[in-house]
């Protein structure tokens, strides 16, 4: 079955978003100037196709017709008195400069366009009613129009006001046009600034609320539909900030009711002597405590502290002091100021999941850290085993051990990665994997740039 013209045309041609400006504010000045446009343009050409092209047609052929007479009552008698007569009467009745310049001939040069309409309207006036050859220049005097016509005994001048021959209106309309589109372009401009205000600033709202910071000043203001998104956004805003709260206290008692029975297991099982089974009780229980400190921290998420400016470059290097032994950190590469907006407690969690999980696993750890662009990208590498690219997204899964791809993976309850890609997102950030150039795992946490 063969595929129609205009869908193989359709293929081929780039797709129209392509030409369509990206941002909300283009494309409602697009909205607006495009009809717009094409309004002006139609007025413009139906203008000087119909009205001011048969106004000039007239006027010229006016003017040619005055001419036609004088070279008509020249040539009926070479009397002198007679041509003076003549002269006088088109100076008074044509208002037409008139002089014979004998023995002169045509001028070789030429001044006229044929692109322009005064000078196509006037050939063609003259080249249907004088048979003589002729020369005109449209251009020379700002105000006249120099007309020469050749005679047997030399050449007649002719000079015309530029208005009997040219509807000077047609500019004047095309000024008041283009100066009338220019006012409304600035009122859609300003008008339409206006009306996007609004949505930039819930834009950015909503940017600070996906790094974790509240707006609590923040008020609808805008357009009706605005304002109903605004208020939804504000309630969204406090259902999220509800629940984070209830789940944080919640979390609290369970913390409290938990620990308290642990805390007196702890106690009994240290004065009762040391059996075989006793020592394996102890190890359960401290499993016990260690899965739910792990449990507690990925739930907790980020209700604890408000966001502060603060430079990495102070913190990295103290983290991995405590983090990774001396003589396994095999480098620390880190740039002189790395500012970021961020709650340090869970960047500081985040930062020291990744460093722990690449000590864990593997036997040296390379630390990086630099600005690009507006980013700040954290890497930590190791020599380890690392995580086949199939696996890698199954890493970040909460309690997902990847026991094939790392065998080391005896300690933990599968949530370092996933609370550290918690914490990366819940400022704007993520946390990436890829291979190391040392052959293990590399961890990228990029985070946003803060500038003051």
């Amino acid at each position: 079955m063969s595929i129609p013209l205009w869908k193989r045309l359709r293929n081929k041609l780039p797709p129209l978003s392509d030409f369509v400006p990206q941002t909300l504010f283009g494309r409602s000045m697009l909205i607006f100037v495009l009809p717009v446009a094409i309004m002006q343009i139609a007025v413009v050409y139906t203008f000087f196709d119909r009205h001011w092209q048969s106004v000039s047609t007239s006027l010229s052929e006016g003017v040619v017709g005055d001419i036609a007479v004088v070279l008509e009552l020249y040539q009926q008698d070479i009397d002198q008195a007679h041509r003076d007569q003549v002269t006088a009467l088109a100076i008074e009745k044509m208002n037409l400069s008139v002089a014979l310049q004998p023995d002169e001939m045509l001028p070789t040069s030429t001044h006229a366009s044929f692109s322009s309409p005064l000078d196509r309207t006037l050939r063609r006036a003259m080249s249907s009613k004088i048979s003589q050859p002729f020369w005109f220049d449209t251009n020379r005097y700002p105000a006249y129009i120099d007309i020469q016509v050749q005679m047997e005994d030399g050449v007649m001048r002719f000079i015309a006001p530029r208005d009997k021959v040219y509807a000077t209106t047609g500019n004047i309309f095309v000024a008041w046009l283009l100066g009338a589109t220019l006012l409304l372009t600035g009122v859609a401009v300003i008008f339409t600034r206006m009306q996007l205000r609004p949505i930039q600033k819930l834009v950015e709202v909503a940017e600070r609320l996906g790094k974790g910071q509240e707006s609590p000043d923040f008020q609808p203001s805008g357009a009706l539909e605005i304002r109903r998104a605004s208020e939804a956004f504000i309630q969204m805003q406090e259902r999220i900030s509800r629940f984070v709260n209830q789940r944080t206290e919640m979390l609290a008692g369970v913390s409290h009711d938990l620990r308290t029975p642990l805390t007196r297991l702890k106690l009994q099982f240290a004065m009762m002597e040391d059996t075989p089974e006793l020592n394996a009780a102890r190890e359960d229980l401290g499993h016990m405590q260690q899965m739910l400190e792990g449990y507690l921290d990925f739930a907790r998420g980020e209700a604890q502290t408000n966001s502060v400016g603060l430079d990495l470059a102070d913190m990295i290097p103290a983290l991995a002091a405590k983090s990774i032994p001396p003589d396994r950190l095999a480098e620390l590469d880190i740039a002189d100021s790395l500012p970021v907006m961020v709650r340090p407690q869970s960047i500081e969690r985040c930062l020291t999941n990744l460093m722990e999980n690449a000590v864990r696993y593997a036997g040296k750890v390379w630390i990086g850290a630099q600005i690009s662009g507006e980013q700040i990208i954290i890497s930590v590498e190791d020599d380890g085993p690392g995580i086949p690219s199939a696996s890698r997204e199954d890493a970040f899964r909460p309690f997902n051990r990847l026991d094939e791809a790392r065998n080391l993976n005896t300690e933990g309850v599968g949530l370092g990665l996933a609370i550290a890609r918690d914490a990366a997102r819940a400022h704007g950030g993520d946390v990436q994997l890829s291979d190391s150039t040392h052959g293990g795992l590399r961890a990228d946490l990029v985070l946003p740039i803060y500038r003051l």
